[in-house]
């Protein structure tokens, strides 16, 4: 059985939130949630990414949200814990998701200079 998840181990701010159900309201009902995932690679060592899912496995976590759920597996969670995804529209056809406060897990890339860490498109 999955475990639910807190504000503590991850949370979306109120653009995040409205854009996610947003993009809820156009998908059909086999999808259960917003599935965030980490690979290597990035600049932290790690990129992460989003993606609908269609189920919830059983080492996954859920943190409920109005109108949809973010499902985070066990091993992606230990990266993210404490994480902020934040949703930004510059207003250029730029909008984004955004991961605030990644944990510094060094590695990477040397030439990396934004420390607000990995994004994901909206249209993923």
């Amino acid at each position: 059985m999955h475990g639910a998840l807190t504000q503590q181990d991850l949370s979306l701010t109120a653009p995040a939130q409205q854009k996610m159900s947003e993009l809820f309201e156009q998908v059909d009902d086999r999808i259960q949630g917003v599935r965030v995932f980490a690979t290597a690679g990035g600049c932290s060592g790690v990129s992460f990414g989003m993606t609908f899912a269609e189920s919830i496995n059983g080492n996954d976590g859920v943190l409920d949200c109005s109108g949809f759920k973010v499902i985070v597996d066990e091993e992606t969670l230990g990266y993210l814990r404490g994480v902020e995804i934040d949703f930004v529209d510059r207003g250029d056809g730029q909008a984004t998701f955004i991961f605030n406060n990644l944990p510094q897990m060094g590695g990477g890339c040397s030439s990396c200079g934004s420390s607000s860490g990995g994004s994901c498109s909206s249209s993923n």
